[in-house]
Formats: structure tokens, sequence, C-alpha cells
């Protein structure tokens, strides 16, 4: 096992490029998991799940919650779990010590907003769903997506009964409608110019490294993923100096035959995967 990281490690450390994508295991990896009915769910959202009947982060935020207000408690918790006092994961320390030096460029799913508060760059992330810390109008009337920390953070701390006060819901700077936060939960998901802007970094950053030496490094993202996972196969396939490396546990750890010459993946805790890798860097 040693001879396969230290393989990795030299991967990393010859990459001219490197592209980190991203999905829900690298969360659960770090004690986050919106499917589960766990602790942490019934800690944060116990009361809403009674009420409303959903049974995960992931339900709720597809939930039509009846009010504004009753939708901006929920939304203001997902903040509040995902981000609020809390510390940078060892998980998310490791993987940035590990790449942070090297040009590289991030592609996610998750919605946490946990790369950035790890360090990585925002010019150098393409979060395709959103995160739970911007704003968009929910009439899609204008392209501006908005910071929304503290809001977010106003709402979740004055709520009662499981309700927002109407005086804090935050309402368009344009058509006085609703907001939401920018999380692709709708077809409103605002997929305006900044995340335009994202999308063709992502592009631009595939275009620079063409012909170079390039690391697709797979973080926790499944078999059956066509979002992140085809994608970066694809790429592996298209660059003749492309190394495909991927962290995942049991069958979600999938490598097809037409890349397995040119792919490395470790079957395991994604945590102690990266722990290890940096020890050894």
């Amino acid at each position: 096992m040693n001879e396969k990281y230290q393989k990795i490690i030299n991967k990393i450390q010859d990459a001219k490029g490197i592209i980190i994508g991203a999905s829900n295991g690298l969360s659960i990896s770090e004690g986050v998991h919106i499917f589960a009915n766990n602790k942490d769910f019934q800690t944060n959202f116990g009361d809403l799940s009674v009420k409303y009947g959903f049974h995960s982060i992931i339900e709720g935020c597809f939930y039509p919650f009846p009010s504004e207000p009753e939708k901006w408690a929920f939304f203001s918790r997902l903040y509040n779990y995902f981000l609020y006092n809390k510390q940078v994961s060892s998980v998310m320390k490791n993987l940035y010590e590990l790449i942070k030096v090297k040009n590289y460029f991030v592609i996610t799913s998750n919605i946490d907003d946990h790369f950035r508060q790890a360090g990585f760059a925002k010019e150098r992330l393409f979060e395709i769903e959103g995160n739970c810390s911007n704003l968009q109008c929910s009439n899609s009337c204008h392209d501006q997506i908005y910071p929304g920390d503290e809001i977010l953070s106003k709402m979740n701390q004055h709520q009662e009964d499981g309700k927002v006060p109407l005086d804090l819901i935050p309402c368009c700077p344009v058509c006085s409608g609703p907001m939401q936060v920018h999380v692709e939960v709708d077809r409103n998901f605002l997929r305006g110019q900044s995340w335009q802007e994202s999308y063709q970094g992502y592009q631009n950053f595939i275009d620079n490294v063409q012909g170079d030496e390039l690391v697709l490094l797979e973080l926790g993202v499944g078999a059956r993923n066509k979002l992140i996972k085809a994608p970066l196969m694809n790429l592996t396939i298209l660059h003749e100096k492309a190394t495909y490396i991927t962290f995942n546990k049991g069958t979600e750890l999938f490598i097809p035959d037409t890349i397995s010459s040119k792919s490395i993946g470790i079957d395991g805790d994604i945590s102690d995967i990266l722990q290890q890798l940096v020890l050894m860097k």
C-alpha cells in the first residue's frame, strides 16, 4: 500500500495541473452526511423533521415549505450546521496541504462551502450546484448572487417555533420578490454570470494544461455519477499525460477498463487516506 501512496505523491508533485472532483463522499469523510437521519440531523433539524416529515438534510432541501418564514428557518439552520462557528476539518486541511502549491482547479457538487472555508481560491472553484452561503432572487430576475452569511446567521439565531421573523426575511432588491439560497433545489437555480464565469474558468483550466502532466483527483464521487465522474474519466482518455486518482469505499470505487492503465484507486476512508498522504509528502 505504501508503494501506491508514494506513486500518488509522485504524480501530484510532477503534475502541471490538478483537477479535484468532489462529491458527497468527501463530506461524509468530514462527518457531514446530508442523506442520513443521524444524531447531527436530529440535533439540528429534529423538530422540523417531526413537523414536516422529512428525514435528512437533502429531503429538507427539496421540501415545499408552506411559507417563507418556515423555509428560511430550515435554510438558515443549514447554513449554521455547515459553517457557523465551525473549524476547518482535518480532511479539508489535509487536502489543501496536499495541493496548495500546485496549479489546481476544483469542480464539486457539494454545497457546504467547505473548499472556500479551507483556503481554496474562489476563482479556482466551480460549485456546480451552488453553495449554502449565497443568495439569489427566486424569480431569477437578474444575474446577481449575494453573500448571505450575515443574514443567514441572524435568521438562525432569531427563529422561534420553526419560523423566522418576517422583518428578517430577505427580498429581491430588484423585483421585491422572494429570495432563496443559491443551491440547485428547483428550476429557479440561477446559472447567471457568476456561475458561467466559474464554468468558463474550469474549461480554460482544462485547455491550458493540454499536453502537460495532469492529475484528476476524484474524492467520494459515486460510481454512477454523470456530473463529475464521467467528465473526469473522459478527460483521462483524451489527455495523453493524464492520471486518474480516485478515493472511495467499496463498490463506489469504480475504474473502467478503458482507463485502468492510467488510474490509481484506493478503497478506504478519505480522511485516513489524505492524512497518510500528507504524512508521506
